[in-house]
């Protein structure tokens, strides 16, 4: 498994205003939009490819088109919808799926509760959005989801991620040569003992959408 965290100044001061619990959700939205389109130009840079041969209005040359089958992009309920549109600024012509997945906040274990994938991930390069790994149960449970369904590999993306989450997925998978990368916009200190990033930026659903 392969961790990616991005260090950009401009990441560095979005992430800063995000967790200024004095931001307002319009605002709050507004970056989590700059910085997954950031964040996305890094999770992209194995994103299949292949050659063809095109006319400009001056000569014939060989470019580059996204391989198929596409990408498909999934983007975690109800928190990973903030972060879809900033994604598909990036790559537009890739597949939309969801899932939902609620954590129990006494055990800390995540289940789904909704999905609307295709059947058949083969051969697919599938990009999960969820806006904090923390405990990392959400993203065990997507990524083994996506494994079922025959998904090639698997990069999400997390605006923040904790040591103890990152762990966890760590050895969830450290038997197989499944690829998975992680690419996020800071490594925070842990989690606190209600499972929540220290120092956080609070509940990212809420804060997107308000209270529920």
């Amino acid at each position: 498994m392969k961790i990616h965290v991005a260090n950009h100044p401009l990441i560095s001061h979005k992430l800063t205003v995000l967790r200024d619990k004095n931001t307002n959700s319009q605002v709050f939205r507004h970056l989590v939009d700059e910085l997954v389109t950031l964040l996305a130009y890094e999770a992209t840079r194995e994103v299949k490819i292949e050659s063809v041969s095109i006319q400009t209005p001056v000569t014939e040359t060989t470019g580059s088109l996204l391989s198929l089958p596409k990408p498909v992009v999934v983007p975690i309920l109800r928190a990973g919808l903030g972060m879809l549109e900033g994604m598909m600024r990036v790559m537009p012509s890739a597949d939309v799926g969801f899932l939902g997945m609620v954590r129990d906040e006494e055990t800390l274990q995540a289940s789904t509760y909704a999905n609307r994938l295709p059947e058949d991930l083969s051969g697919r390069q599938c990009y999960v959005l969820d806006p904090m790994l923390a405990t990392g149960g959400t993203l065990v449970a997507a990524f083994n989801y996506l494994i079922e369904r025959g998904a090639q590999d698997i990069t999400a993306i997390c605006l923040i991620s904790a040591p103890e989450g990152v762990e966890v997925v760590k050895q969830a998978f450290s038997h197989t040569q499944f690829p998975i990368t992680i690419v996020t916009g800071a490594m925070d200190e842990k989690l606190n003992e209600h499972g929540y990033i220290v120092p956080g930026l609070g509940d990212a659903g809420d804060r997107l959408y308000g209270v529920v």
